[in-house]
């Protein structure tokens, strides 16, 4: 069974009705990004932080998996599947993928600012201030802000390094190190790239675009890994 890594972006969940910062010129639902996806906007304002969060995990709620992510589920039955993603929802779990990395953390868990060690799944509950891990210290989102390492992305490039097949949904391929990911995809291995909008790619490496969104992109990818990969 040949491996599929999927790089997935805001762009599959849009269709959801899940929106980012990108989507209004660095406005996050009316708020500068930098104020609530930092940590100097943590330290200036934490209530303002938890509740914008406390938001996007209310949202976040009545939000329901789309044909993108339901396709990338189907293909695990012919494909070992691997979710790269640097959305923070938990869709792709809602929708039953069975392996899936989240590079920016993830909205329904919550973290102690003094032991980052320490997660707590708190699913669609909202973060108070005062509410505190079990050494005492202020619970903050889970989530990797502007200006924070992303622990996850040495895993990623080593999924990804081990590739048969890359695909990249609904991602502008502009913000790192996510973006840097397409360097590790092996010479070998077909590269897939499904988005409405023009994206900027490298040049060294042959890349079959698709440009639909995601639901119906993820359709149409289906079917050429279906014939190009799949004895029947």
């Amino acid at each position: 069974m040949k491996k599929l890594v999927v790089l997935t972006g805001s762009g599959i969940s849009s269709e959801s009705g899940l929106k980012t910062f990108r989507d209004s010129g660095g406005l996050w639902e009316n708020y500068d990004v930098m104020e609530v996806a930092s940590p100097s906007g943590w330290e200036r304002n934490r209530e303002l932080v938890l509740s914008f969060y406390n938001e996007r995990r209310a949202q976040l709620r009545n939000a329901t998996p789309n044909e993108g992510h339901k396709g990338l589920v189907k293909l695990e039955s012919h494909f070992d599947v691997h979710v790269i993603t640097q959305n923070v929802d938990n869709l792709h779990e809602r929708a039953g993928s069975s392996k899936v990395l989240h590079l920016h953390g993830i909205l329904t868990s919550a973290r102690s600012t003094g032991d980052p060690s320490l997660t707590y799944d708190i699913g669609f509950d909202p973060i108070k201030p005062g509410d505190t891990c079990e050494k005492g210290f202020q619970l903050r989102p889970d989530i990797v802000w502007f200006g924070e390492p992303v622990p996850a992305i040495e895993e990623a490039a080593a999924i990804t390094a081990t590739a048969d097949i890359f695909v990249v949904i609904g991602t502008s391929l502009v913000v790192y190190p996510a973006a840097g990911l397409i360097d590790y995809v092996p010479q070998h291995a077909p590269i897939y790239l499904i988005d409405p909008n023009d994206v900027a790619v490298p040049i060294y490496r042959h890349i079959t675009f698709i440009k639909e969104k995601a639901g119906r992109g993820v359709k149409v990818l289906t079917e050429k890994l279906l014939s190009g990969f799949v004895q029947t």
